[in-house]
């Protein structure tokens, strides 16, 4: 092998011929030893190239599967799901308009009729589309609303959203029903999930308001005065703001 000298040098004495002789040895040998490392790795890498092609092979597929199962499954699945939600949903409409015949059409909404879904065939067939995660809110409000509040909470505990206003609904209509079973402290926790979801002027002060009244319960006064003070000071205007100074003072004396 060609070794490098540096132009121009001569060594002064025989001590230093030795030395550079032994540089130029050990630069050798680096070289020797780099070029050997890389004719392992070219043979390594021919030995192998059918598994590492196959690996990248299935990388490959996996990405472009992803895509295509987005594309042509999951994006027509969300568009038919949708489509489906729309026959329930209007007899759940009903049913909050309709106080008399209210749990007759939460059951066709729940159940579906004349061969369409309901909301349990939209989440049971459309799972991970977005039209059933709405279903699960839908057929959650409507057991909370027929007082079958252990259906509520488990169709409500699947519901997310990060819209300002469902979100909070949702995270509320959990702690309505953990309320009606006697479970004031998981109902507490809820409530105060959905008042922490976002600030609006139409959920802040409703769950502040249950928040509050809560904490009263609880024997939680501090926490209460804080929430019901929040909406004397932030919400002044809302429906809740009207009885607040009464729960203020109920708040402050303890009782």
């Amino acid at each position: 092998m060609a070794t490098y000298k540096k132009r121009g040098f001569k060594p002064k004495n025989k001590a230093e011929e030795q030395r550079f002789d032994e540089k130029e040895s050990t630069t050798a040998e680096v070289f020797s030893t780099l070029n050997e490392s890389a004719s392992k790795t070219e043979e390594w890498v021919s030995k192998n190239q059918n598994y590492i092609l196959g690996a990248i092979g299935v990388i490959a597929v996996a990405v472009l599967g992803f895509l295509a199962y987005s594309q042509f499954i999951l994006k027509p699945k969300n568009a038919e799901a949708t489509n489906e939600l729309l026959y329930p949903q209007q007899y759940f409409e009903q049913a909050l308009q309709n106080i008399v015949a209210k749990d007759s059409l939460y059951n066709l909404a729940l159940n579906g009729a004349e061969g369409k879904y309901g909301f349990l065939d939209i989440i049971e067939e459309y799972k991970g589309t977005k039209a059933a995660n709405l279903a699960s809110y839908s057929a959650g409000m409507a057991y909370l609303d027929m007082q079958k509040y252990d259906e509520a909470i488990a169709h409500l505990e699947n519901f997310s959203s990060d819209d300002d206003i469902l979100g909070a609904l949702g995270k509320g209509g959990l702690g309505d029903a953990f309320m009606q079973l006697g479970q004031p402290e998981d109902a507490l926790g809820y409530y105060e999930s959905a008042t922490a979801h976002s600030t609006n002027d139409y959920t802040t002060p409703k769950f502040l308001y249950k928040s509050g009244v809560t904490a009263l319960e609880l024997k939680q006064n501090e926490k209460a005065l804080k929430y019901f003070q929040r909406i004397k000071d932030e919400f002044s205007s809302s429906d809740e703001a009207n009885t607040v100074d009464a729960f203020i003072g109920m708040a402050k004396s303890g009782k």
